[in-house]
């Protein structure tokens, strides 16, 4: 893994002094950058593209707004526990490389954390689609 390129920083005191609107575009800012930084990922990406796959189609496969939200929204779950997962594993590289058993369990419990998503996501389609197809 490359090193990361060091970012501008500024104060967290500035940061915290932010009010209104300025506080949201800041915001948003960063959850962009935090976007960019999860593209980076291979995996993010997978799941990122196969949302695009599967985001319409929950429009299609869903009866009801209520299994529509089901669908979408366990695609978007899978996206979110990636990018929390990633964030732990850079954190946890941050600290060091060198190996240690809290840092190796912090990376597997996100990892599991992703696979529980990705087993919760294909439970809901799985019942969906045959919902959809023999009912």
């Amino acid at each position: 893994m490359s090193p990361m390129p060091q970012e501008k920083q500024e104060s967290p005191l500035a940061q915290k002094q932010r009010r209104g609107l300025s506080r949201v575009w800041h915001a948003f800012g960063y959850s962009m950058a935090g976007l960019r930084a999860g593209w980076g990922e291979t995996a993010f990406r997978q799941e990122a593209t196969l949302a695009l796959l599967m985001l319409p189609l929950a429009f299609w496969v869903g009866r009801t707004w209520i299994e529509v939200a089901a669908l979408a929204g366990s695609v978007v779950l899978v996206m979110v526990v990636e990018l929390l997962n990633t964030g732990i594993e850079t954190a946890v590289d941050r600290i060091g490389p060198e190996w240690h058993a809290l840092s190796k369990r912090a990376k597997d419990m996100g990892s599991a954390a992703v696979l529980l998503s990705l087993l919760l996501c294909a439970g809901i389609w799985g019942a969906a689609l045959w919902h959809h197809f023999h009912a």
